[in-house]
């Protein structure tokens, strides 16, 4: 592991190690076998939702369940893209994975919160605990990849603040 990564890159991949396998199979459940993959426990506080409150054909469920597992295999995509780049951004330069985790973080991350209002509406408490779980980790590492700043980006930008004059708030212009 280089020694130069932002808290924020080993947390993403800490998580990608977690959202990978464990959505991948998720998905793969519904996709061998739509309504039982759907109704397993990773899945069921959305199944249950459907069920309950939206008044949906077989096949209306079959396509939530397809949609609710393409959303969970673009979330470990991106995830895996993510590892891809750290893994070739140790290679040659820092930061240049960010864009990936962002959108597997924003993405995921909308996908737990759905899935523990849904367990939420349904009373069922223990998928309630895991999409709270995943809610809290994706969230929490968003937040940690907005405030968590490169260290070489920061240095530059102190260096071109000093080297550059400063000429006032109201003029852009050094002759004015």
């Amino acid at each position: 592991m280089s020694r130069e990564w932002r808290i924020s890159t080993v947390n993403g991949t800490l998580l990608a190690c977690y959202f990978i396998p464990s959505w991948t199979i998720s998905a793969m459940k519904i996709w061998i076998s739509p309504i039982r993959g759907f109704y397993d426990r990773t899945n069921i506080a959305a199944a249950m939702y459907v069920g309950d409150f939206l008044s949906l054909t077989p096949m209306g469920t079959i396509r939530v369940a397809w949609l609710l597992a393409l959303g969970k295999v673009v979330v470990a995509a991106f995830f895996f893209v993510f590892l891809l780049l750290v893994i070739r951004a140790a290679l040659r330069n820092k930061g240049g994975a960010d864009e990936a985790l962002a959108f597997a973080l924003g993405l995921g991350a909308f996908i737990s919160m759905a899935s523990l209002i849904a367990a939420s509406k349904v009373g069922e408490m223990i998928p309630l605990r895991l999409h709270a779980s995943e809610s809290l980790l994706l969230i929490g590492a968003a937040i940690l990849l907005i405030i968590d700043t490169d260290p070489a980006v920061e240095t530059a930008r102190e260096r071109e603040a000093s080297v550059m004059p400063h000429h006032g708030a109201l003029s852009s212009s050094p002759n004015s």
